[in-house]
C-alpha cells in the first residue's frame, strides 16, 4: 500500500497492457467488419498492419515507464 501512494510502483503499464488487448480487439473486429462489408483491402490492411502499429505504440509507452524506472534506481 505504501508504495501505492507514494507512487514507488508504476501501476500505469499494466494499465497499458490492458488497453493493448482492448484494442487489439477492437482493430481486428474493425478489419472483419470491413471484409464483410466489401472492403476487402482496407480490412486486410486493417488485420496486418493494426495490430502491428498498436503494439509499437503501447511499447514506446512502456518504454518510457522503464526508462523512468531505471533512472530512479540510478539515483538511489
Amino acid at each position: 500500500m505504501k508504495d501505492f501512494f507514494g507512487f514507488k510502483k508504476m501501476i500505469t503499464p499494466i494499465i497499458i497492457q490492458a488497453i493493448f488487448i482492448i484494442g487489439l480487439v477492437i482493430v481486428i473486429g474493425s478489419g472483419l467488419i470491413n471484409i464483410v462489408g466489401n472492403k476487402l483491402l482496407e480490412g486486410l490492411a486493417m488485420l496486418l498492419l493494426g495490430p502491428v502499429l498498436l503494439r509499437v505504440y503501447c511499447e514506446i509507452l512502456i518504454i518510457m515507464f522503464k526508462i523512468y524506472e531505471e533512472l530512479r534506481n540510478k539515483q538511489n
